[in-house]
């Protein structure tokens, strides 16, 4: 039986893959990170929400010195954050655009590798972030290359040979929505805004991409939003 650590931010995509890897074998740990990104408080919240609901151990690892490189705008507080009108998130040209404002450098990298260190101190051999095909046109590091290329990496760091696995690498958010909602996600535990705020902003790229999905499955959150579905 496959044993796992997953990376939980608790956005839509790691929270379905948190109730894949529990659905298909062990859970032993679920990783959030705070690397002083403007949701970190709310994604903490929420990644201890799902992970007691399911029983899974839950650890938050401190990141302060992401701050330093100050180049995102999830991270510096002084620039602005895309959102609204200035996102289109079926134009890829603009989306390429976007993704280079939060664009945090090495963060996937950084935070497989931590996951790695961990599943093998608990003799398990899965790490599982939460990835989708929509970014992965605009994040090389959300791809399925990407993952195959870290396991071939943690081939020669881990005793255990940790692969790298993510359910949804291959999966639109929609048809992410769709799994979740066979997996029964409490949608309402979840955080897939970029910011801090009583209610998923909706006007953030994250938060477009998330309701529309929402929506075409159509499942009804327009409560959890400050600007609901169109």
């Amino acid at each position: 039986m496959r044993k796992s650590v997953v990376l939980l931010s608790a956005g839509l995509d790691s929270s379905v893959n948190l109730y894949e890897a529990k659905a298909s074998g062990e859970v032993v740990l679920a990783l959030t990170f705070d690397y002083g990104q403007r949701a970190a408080g709310k994604e903490i919240a929420s990644a201890k929400k799902l992970s007691s609901l399911l029983k899974i151990p839950h650890q938050v690892i401190p990141l302060s010195f992401f701050s330093q490189w100050g180049q995102s705008s999830l991270t510096d507080h002084a620039q602005d954050l895309p959102q609204g009108s200035e996102i289109s998130i079926d134009d890829l040209e603009i989306s390429q655009k976007t993704a280079k404002s939060v664009w945090v450098p090495n963060r996937n990298g950084i935070f497989l590798n931590i996951a790695a260190g961990f599943a093998e101190s608990l003799k398990a051999d899965t790490i599982v972030p939460g990835f989708n095909l929509e970014e992965g046109l605009t994040f090389p590091d959300n791809t399925q290359a990407f993952l195959d290329q870290t396991t071939k990496s943690l081939s020669y760091s881990t005793s255990n040979s940790v692969k790298a696995v993510c359910f949804t690498t291959s999966l639109k958010k929609t048809e992410i929505v769709r799994r979740g909602e066979e997996l029964k996600v409490p949608w309402s535990l979840i955080w897939p805004c970029y910011q801090n705020l009583d209610k998923w902003c909706g006007v953030c790229e994250s938060c477009q991409r998330s309701l529309r999905a929402f929506k075409d499955a159509g499942v009804d959150v327009r409560e959890q939003s400050l600007k609901g579905t169109k």
